[in-house]
């Protein structure tokens, strides 16, 4: 099949507990502010509490007053440090070329997203950042010395949803409110939903998996195998028709995870084919 004709398609994940476990904030940034991280968190859902606010904010508030209390300037060299220290669950490092290759060999051409309440900059220098067409995750906006100083965007449960369709209209950007309200056909859009699966972990995922599911993809509840109480969680997304299907965090060739996406890419590439045989 020519390039031109390639059948779009996304794969949108969630970060933490999805591809890398844990939280990242946990991994470099709260040792080094010297605190735990049930401290941290604690500490998080108190302020959220106290002032009526999103989770999302208060983390990022939170992150920025321990720096303060430290004397540590947050830079954007300083996340990327950490970003680079991540590790990943077993496969992901192998994932994205492969699943490429069997993408393009079904007659697809396949563009993965992340969706995230993590942080751009600690995700964007990664090594596997490479392989992502856009990050859409929280992150930092920062002042004429590099340094952040105010939360510039806080992506959360809700608004996850919002970063599909900036996927399904082809947005790269999280800013451009103009674009994302502008009525398009279904049919003009770049990258449609039935042509979409969703990987996430965590209740922070439930309304993108539900959406993606709704139009027509496919959603995944990905668990830690060692983490307590995941994998009767995971199941039970799929029982409630949040989530087409479960797996363990394990990238590997022939794991559940790698099976089950090739065959919902090889759904999408005979739900096209057979479009255009029948002509519909």
């Amino acid at each position: 099949m020519s390039k031109s004709r390639l059948i779009p398609a996304a794969i949108a994940y969630d970060f933490d507990g999805t591809l890398a476990p844990g939280n990242m904030q946990e991994r470099e940034f709260i040792p080094d502010v010297q605190i735990t991280p049930q401290t941290f968190w604690k500490e998080v859902k108190a302020l959220a509490e106290a002032h009526d606010m999103d989770e999302i904010l208060a983390y990022l508030e939170l992150m920025l007053q321990k720096a303060n209390e430290r004397k540590i300037p947050i830079r954007k060299e300083t996340f990327e440090r950490y970003g680079k220290a991540l590790r990943f669950f077993p496969g992901v490092d192998g994932w994205f070329d492969r699943i490429n290759k069997h993408a393009k060999g079904l007659g697809l051409s396949l563009k993965h997203y992340v969706i995230s309440s993590g942080l751009r900059e600690m995700i964007n220098a990664t090594s596997i950042a490479k392989h992502f067409a856009y990050v859409f995750a929280s992150g930092f906006r920062y002042d004429h010395n590099g340094v952040a100083c105010w939360p510039a965007l806080a992506v959360n449960y809700t608004t996850k949803s919002q970063y599909l369709f900036r996927i399904n209209k082809g947005i790269p950007n999280s800013y451009d409110n103009s674009q994302i309200n502008k009525f398009m056909p279904n049919a003009d859009r770049p990258l449609p939903f039935e042509n979409m699966i969703y990987l996430g972990d965590g209740e922070t995922d439930i309304p993108a998996m539900k959406m993606v599911t709704y139009q027509g993809g496919r959603a995944i509840a990905v668990y830690p195998k060692r983490k307590k109480g995941a994998k009767e969680a995971s199941r039970l997304l799929v029982e409630q028709q949040r989530a087409n299907g479960a797996a363990p965090a394990d990238y590997n060739e022939n794991s559940p995870l790698d099976k089950a996406v090739k065959a919902y890419l090889e759904e999408i590439a005979a739900r096209w084919r057979f479009r255009a045989a029948a002509k519909v």
